[in-house]
């Protein structure tokens, strides 16, 4: 048996307005070559509160990848954190 859903526009407009606002972006970190690993690591841990292990595989993505996506969120959350990740030497941005 086929069931036949009908979605009124207003809810249809409420679901696409939703969808919007829920979208989340990410820190994305360029490779570069001047900061260590360690440095990265280091960063990652003290800005984004990755464990070591977690700062250590987006380190090696970065650099053998050219770029990783190191945190997710709301634009308000992300934003202070790229700033601090730039004030640190390294190349990040949100996508």
């Amino acid at each position: 048996m086929k069931v036949d859903f009908h979605i009124s526009p207003e809810l249809e407009e409420e679901l696409l307005v939703e969808t919007e606002t829920t979208k989340t972006n990410a820190i994305v970190l360029h490779n570069d070559n001047h900061n260590t690993f360690e440095w990265v690591i280091e960063s990652l841990i003290d800005v984004c509160n990755h464990h070591i292990e977690q700062a250590e595989q987006c380190s090696f993505i970065v650099h053998y990848k050219g770029k990783c996506a190191v945190k997710e969120g709301s634009m308000d959350k992300l934003k202070p954190m790229k700033d601090a990740l730039i004030d640190r030497g390294l190349n990040a941005t949100i996508e």
